[in-house]
């Protein structure tokens, strides 16, 4: 593995959980933040997703808000939202080589959640890092297509 196939790493998106999309995109829709164009439903994880960004994809890969709506009561989401209430749930980084960035993790000793990426939203893969190991932050590792 070389240092080209880990960095270099950028913030993809926060996510935010939401009791509703709707709910959770009111305060962003009023300060003018520009919605994605479609929400998402990864049956996967149990959730809906609503995205916002601060400029147009056109202009380049920008960090983005993900707005996380629980699809039912035994997901992630909802169990994060019944321990935690809403509001900030994930830091995602996207990586360009997610499978030699967790190797490079677990190697020097980091908890994973995810061992094997999976897919995640618009298709990307992604893993998940224990927060155990983060300081506290559930990170999610993205790999965009």
């Amino acid at each position: 593995m070389e240092d080209r196939d880990l960095w270099p790493i950028h913030i993809d998106h926060i996510g935010i959980a939401a009791n509703s999309l709707d709910e959770g995109s009111h305060f962003w829709r009023l300060l003018g933040l520009i919605e994605g164009e479609e929400d998402e439903i990864n049956i996967e994880q149990g959730v809906k997703i609503r995205f916002f960004s601060t400029a147009h994809e056109a202009e380049g890969k920008v960090p983005r808000l993900e707005i996380l709506e629980p699809t039912g009561e035994q997901t992630p989401i909802a169990d994060f939202i019944a321990k935690r209430g809403v509001g900030i749930q994930q830091l995602c980084l996207r990586v360009p080589d997610l499978r030699a960035m967790l190797e490079h993790l677990s190697s020097n000793g980091i908890q994973l959640i995810d061992e094997n990426p999976r897919r995640g939203s618009d298709g990307n893969l992604i893993a998940f890092v224990h927060p155990r190991s983060t300081g506290g932050v559930l990170v999610e590792l993205c790999q965009t297509n």
